[in-house]
């Protein structure tokens, strides 16, 4: 062979080896810079020095066994081998061994070292759990052993004794290869001895730690069966407890016995001890643990099921409540009434502002079309609900989200743009979600570029850029080329933005037509966003000066001051970043320096689970205002598999809706997503400006948290550190409260008897405004709950019964984190001899009505695309009220229409109606449009005036609109007058005249 192609390979192999070197170096130095940047290097540090550490002792105890193995069967090889065909055939692979003995030997030892290394790393959590345990204060039914115990300890020695297991069968294996290829052991021999007593003593000290390893794992199975899913529900049942614990126990026994047998034979060195051990071993196991249970259950649970699985049915029953927080559900049975007087309807006026019209999932279109100001701004498919106050200091519910950049304009997306231009977006966006206006738009509490609106004075001037956010490019680098900030023509493509100043009443409010009213001049609020931008936002007056900005087209530019991202200060981390991104470009351009800064993990679900890998996070991140800052709201969860009898769920599945299919990030401690114990332990925030994490202890007595933050101290700090203005905007999350609506739909029946027989399980009832059989998304909205004093702001959804359609119950929390009914779950459970509509129902009578389909037939028929919102179901005047907006989109309107709310559909007891807002659709279901609900301006208050005080008000109808008009232009007049205008003074003087005129009538 020539010397160059015998060079090729070692230099391949070189060059391979010094890639993947290269890689293994920018990520590991890369992942520490990130998070010595976010202040949360112990966490990285812990988990790397656990991991090495169970690498090193897994793989140097997988290389002693297996090693000390190999050497005793060499040294114990036999010095005369018979001359026999089969180790005449043997002979020409000793010989071409021998000589390379010792490097095969390193070879095999050290691959299995590394491979069981490898593996042992990946359970560094069972391994930190094991060491800081905390107790939960609670003792199994079965054992009487802390909860602890099955969370933390059980599956550390269970993942233990797997290591040992197969160190223990690599060395057995290793063995006889050994003993055979150095005729130790023999296939074919004339004297029937087909091992030599060397290799009979190794052997079966090998099969003796084997056989004892399984009697430990008999043991230890005594425990595991709290995991059973023998019996009828989950943990141990009545088979388990009286049959499978008593096997394991003799099994145990007969293993101690028979590894006794397998270690005795060193002295006896006789075949037949170990193959009888063997022989008993099997037997046993076949006898005692498979037909022994199988007999007990087929003969004598089976027939008896209910009666003896009834304990053990209790036991999960009430371990499950307890592990998914439920066991304190506030369950009341609501005999909701069908039928509702206009009286009844009338005093119930005051609830009705409050609903929440605006569709989340709808009104993003509109969000979209109104407020993207450029096409490379984005807002989320579903916008998020929170709350903030008006003008008057009410909170009220409202439609969130922030303008995101998704990146460059199409026809300028290439590297530069996209990672040092186009870095972040811009801006809050937030509308009433109880009020639209007279075209049907969501009424903005916070607009435009710059941001203006109420929601900014009330919070303040804050900084409204996004470096952190759910869109973009993987990565950001600034302080080095001008970034693009914003456009500063975007005022005048806002301008005709409905407000909270234009809508004085809610859409739901008496006469709301006149109440809605868009801006009143594109120009007026153009005018009103420059002073905004010049006055309120120094980056644009600094930006114009350096860049010349004004003018048509004309742009803003910024340079980011933050802290945020990971300063680029040598060539070497350069390198480094570029390797890790495979970009030559961060090394050439010339504008990176080492003040700029790479910024990466951008999305606040990744940086949460970065920082806190012992966390399974929400899936529904929200940004709110807090103290000057855009902030991300994570709702982190401590989550479990080892909680005795309690039901296990898939939490990616429990947790599917309409609003997710099941593909955002739900990454945990836990594979395969399967758990049976979930606290929201943890409320973390991200900084959209600079990506500062901080972890908040939410539920601090969790005993799961608490093992974490021994593992991790200084990584969650106290809730107390939390602000006033933060607390106000935290909530409930929404896949907690999808896990507990998942298993309360059997577990709210909380009697054996009942629950083995099924005829009170529920179902979450499928979305009816939406194709499909996902289930309907839990909805947020300010409730009036029943004997409660005060709308609440919760978390709601419905059941309806297994296998039916009609109402079976319907459940919120309380999510308003000030209240003390806080995480309160409650249920309004519904009698089975009332019928009630569910949601699919309620759907289908919409559909079936003539007066609906009378509205509805010439949308469907035109040329406009009819959506459906959201299907509320809120407690209403003692009975059940269904609301849904209609939204009309125009069709063929491409790419600039969006949906605007045109109707309201509503639904009480049987009956359903559809009107141009709420009210109206109420009038229209419980007096035919005669209107029990008080005109704009009456009194709203219970009970009606008497008919003589009414007669002489209808008397005085004339006069009192004269008196009303004279009192508005003496308002105008006076106004006018405050301007010191000498014809203002005289228009004053005159309605002040018709004033005095009006009032003598």
């Amino acid at each position: 062979m020539p010397r160059r192609s015998r060079l090729l390979a070692p230099v391949a192999a070189t060059v391979v080896v010094i890639i993947a070197a290269l890689m293994i170096a920018a990520n590991f130095w890369t992942d520490y810079k990130w998070f010595d940047s976010v202040g949360y290097t112990s966490v990285f540090l812990t988990e790397l020095w656990t991991r090495v550490l169970l690498f090193a002792v897994a793989g140097l105890v997988m290389a002693v066994i297996v090693g000390a193995s190999i050497f005793f069967a060499y040294r114990a090889r036999p010095g005369v081998r018979p001359m026999s065909l089969e180790q005449q055939g043997l002979d020409r692979y000793r010989q071409s061994i021998d000589p390379h003995r010792k490097l095969f030997f390193w070879i095999a030892v050290g691959a299995l070292a590394l491979l069981a290394g490898a593996a042992a790393s990946g359970d560094w959590r069972s391994y930190l759990q094991f060491m800081n345990g905390v107790d939960f204060g609670v003792n199994d039914p079965e054992f009487g052993m802390d909860i602890s115990f099955f969370a933390f300890t059980y599956p550390f020695i269970r993942v233990l004794l797997g290591y040992l297991y197969a160190a223990v069968i690599l060395a057995f294996i290793a063995a006889v290869v050994v003993h055979y290829l150095y005729g130790g052991v023999r296939l074919q021999n004339d004297s029937g001895q087909r091992a030599t007593p060397a290799a009979r003593v190794h052997l079966s000290v090998l099969l003796g730690l084997f056989v004892l390893l399984r009697a430990g794992s008999y043991w230890l199975d005594r425990y595991g069966l709290v995991f059973s899913d023998r019996g009828y529900t989950f943990g141990a049942s009545y088979t388990d407890v009286n049959a499978v614990k008593t096997a394991l126990t003799i099994l145990t026994v007969i293993s101690v016995i028979c590894a006794v047998l397998f270690f005795a034979n060193i002295v006896f060195k006789n075949t037949l001890i170990p193959v009888a051990s063997l022989g008993l071993l099997v037997l046993s196991g076949v006898v005692v643990g498979v037909a022994y249970p199988e007999i007990v259950q087929r003969f004598q649970v089976s027939p008896n099921e209910q009666r003896l699985e009834s304990p053990y049915i209790e036991r999960n029953i009430e371990s499950t409540r307890e592990a998914y927080g439920i066991a304190d559900a506030e369950v009341e049975t609501y005999d909701a009434t069908t039928e509702l007087t206009p009286q009844e309807l009338a005093a119930e006026a005051d609830t009705i502002p409050s609903v929440r019209l605006a569709d989340p999932a709808v009104v993003s279109q509109t969000f979209q079309q109104m407020q993207q100001v450029r096409g490379f701004y984005q807002f989320p498919d579903v916008l998020e609900v929170d709350r903030y106050p008006d003008s008057e200091g009410n909170l009220i519910d409202t439609i969130v989200a922030v303008r995101e950049l998704d990146g460059p304009p199409a026809d300028q997306d290439n590297w530069l743009n996209r990672h040092l231009i186009y870095t972040h977006g811009f801006g809050m966006v937030a509308a009433a979600g109880n009020l639209i206006d007279d075209e049907g738009r969501p009424v903005f509490t916070e607009y435009n570029i710059p941001p203006r609106g109420e929601l900014s004075e009330v919070t303040g001037e804050y900084e409204p850029r996004i470096y952190y956010g759910r869109e973009g490019a993987d990565y950001v680098i600034v302080q080095a080329e001008q970034e693009y900030d914003y456009p500063l023509d975007s005022q005048e493509s806002e301008g005709d933005v409905p407000t909270l100043e234009d809508a004085a009443e809610p859409s739901a409010g008496p006469e709301a037509d006149e109440a809605r009213a868009p801006a009143d001049s594109a120009e007026e609020d153009a005018a009103a966003d420059e002073d905004a931008a010049t006055e309120e936002d120094p980056a644009t007056e600094e930006g114009a000066d350096e860049e010349g900005a004004g003018g048509e087209g004309s742009q803003q530019y910024n340079r980011y001051e933050g802290d945020g991202g990971v300063e680029l200060n040598n060539f070497f981390d350069r390198i480094l970043y570029a390797i890790k991104y495979q970009e030559t470009s961060i090394l050439l351009n010339s504008a990176i320096t080492s003040e700029s800064r790479i910024i990466y993990e951008r999305d606040p679900l990744d940086r949460v689970e970065k920082v806190a890998p012992f966390l399974t996070v929400d899936s529904r991140p929200y940004p709110a205002v807090v103290e000057g800052r855009i902030v991300w709201i994570v709702d982190g969860y401590t989550t479990s598999d080892g909680y005795p009898y309690a039901n296990r769920i898939d939490f990616t599945q429990a947790v599917t809706d309409t609003f997710t299919d099941g593909s955002a990030q739900q990454v945990g401690a836990l594979p395969g997503n399967e758990v049976n114990y979930i606290r929201n332990s943890v409320k973390a925030t991200v900084d959209a400006y600079d990506g500062n994490v901080t972890l908040y202890g939410w539920d601090e007595e969790d005993p799961v948290l608490q093992t974490w933050k021994g593992a991790f101290p200084g990584a969650v700090v106290s809730r107390d550190d939390m602000s006033e203005e933060l607390v106000q905007h935290l909530r409930y999350p929404d896949d907690l409260f999808k896990v507990q609506r998942e298993i309360m739909r059997e577990y709210h029946v909380t009697d054996a008897a009942s629950y083995y027989g099924g005829q009170d399980f529920w179902s979450v009832p499928n979305d009816p405004t939406t194709e499909g059989d996902l289930p309907e998304p839990p909805y947020r909205q300010t409730i009036n709950y029943p004997g409660t004093e005060g709308a609440s702001f919760s978390l709601t959804s419905t059941f309806v019964p297994r296998g039916r359609e009609n109402l079976a119950a319907f459940m919120a929390v309380d999510s308003d984190p000030q209240s003390e009914d806080y995480g309160q779950l409650k249920l309004l459970q519904l009698p089975r001899s009332t019928v009630i509509f569910g949601p699919g129902q309620v759907q289908n009578a919409f559909d079936a009505d003539a007066a609906v389909r009378e509205v509805l037939l010439p949308l469907e028929q035109s040329n406009a695309e009819v959506t459906r919102g959201n299907l509320l179901t809120l407690p209403f005047a003692g009975g059940l009220l269904y609301v849904e907006p209609l939204y009309v989109q125009a069709g063929g309107g491409g790419a600039a229409s969006f949906p605007l709310l045109q109707q309201v559909m509503v639904g009480f007891g049987e009956e359903v109606a559809i009107g141009g807002n709420l009210q109206e659709a109420l009038n229209n279901l419980f007096e035919g449009g005669e209107g029990p609900l008080p005109e704009e301006g009456t009194d709203t208050e219970e009970g009606t005036e008497d008919e003589e005080s009414s007669e002489a008000g209808s008397g005085d109808e004339g006069a009192d609109t004269d008196l009303t008009e004279a009192l508005n232009e003496a308002v105008e007049a006076w106004e006018e007058a405050q301007e010191s205008s000498e014809e203002a003074d005289e228009r004053l003087r005159e309605a002040l005249e018709a004033l005095e005129e009006a009032a003598e009538d």
